[in-house]
C-alpha cells in the first residue's frame, strides 16, 4: 500500500509541475507577443494562437536583427570612410542633425562635439511629444565626435509623424541650450 501511495505522490507532484510549465510558457507566450509593435502582425494579437503569436516574434526579431546588423554596416561603412569626421570638420558646424522617417519609426542622428551643449533627455522629450516613443539610444564616439541616434516608433500610425517639427525644435532647443552654456 505505501507504494502505490508513492506513486500516486509521484505522479501528482508531475503532473502539477507540468502544470506550472504551461502556465510559465503561456505567460512568457504572451509577454513576448506584447512587445511586437502592431504594424509588424498580420492580424491582431487577440486572434493569434499562441503558436502564431511565437512565430510573429521570431520574425519581428529577425527584422530587427537584420536591421541592426545593416546600421552596424552602415555606421562601419561610415567611420572607415571618414564621411562622420569630415562632415563634422567640413563646412557644417556642430551639432549635425538628420531626422528620417522610415516607414512606422523615425531615426534622430545627432552629432555634436565632445563637449555637446544639450541634453540628451530634453531630446527625447521633443520625439515623445511629436507622437513618437522612443525604443533605443546609441551613443558612440568617432574622433573627437559624440554620434547620438535614437531610434523611436510612431504611436498613431494613421497620423505619422512630422520630422521637420522634430528637427526644427531640436535644433531651437540646441541653440537655445548652446547660449546658456557660453
Amino acid at each position: 500500500m505505501k507504494r502505490s501511495e508513492a506513486c500516486s505522490k509521484s505522479k501528482l507532484e508531475r503532473k502539477t509541475i507540468e502544470k506550472n510549465r504551461r502556465v510559465r510558457m503561456k505567460a512568457l507566450g504572451f509577454k513576448l507577443a506584447s512587445i511586437i509593435p502592431d504594424g509588424h502582425l498580420r492580424k491582431s494579437k487577440e486572434f493569434l494562437s499562441h503558436l502564431d503569436q511565437i512565430d510573429e516574434a521570431a520574425a519581428y526579431i529577425k527584422i530587427v536583427r537584420d536591421r541592426i546588423e545593416a546600421l552596424k554596416g552602415r555606421k562601419a561603412q561610415l567611420i572607415n570612410s571618414g564621411n562622420v569626421t569630415k562632415a563634422a570638420i567640413g563646412s557644417e558646424t556642430l551639432p549635425i542633425l538628420t531626422v528620417k522617417e522610415l516607414g512606422f519609426c523615425v531615426e534622430v542622428m545627432l552629432i555634436s562635439g565632445l563637449n555637446k551643449n544639450f541634453m540628451l533627455g530634453q531630446v527625447i522629450s521633443i520625439i515623445e511629444q511629436e507622437a513618437a516613443e522612443v525604443l533605443a539610444v546609441n551613443i558612440s564616439r568617432v574622433g573627437d565626435n559624440i554620434v547620438h541616434t535614437l531610434h523611436a516608433q510612431i504611436k498613431i500610425s494613421r497620423v505619422g509623424v512630422d520630422t521637420l517639427n522634430i528637427s526644427n525644435r531640436i535644433h531651437e532647443m540646441i541653440s537655445t541650450s548652446s547660449l546658456n552654456f557660453s
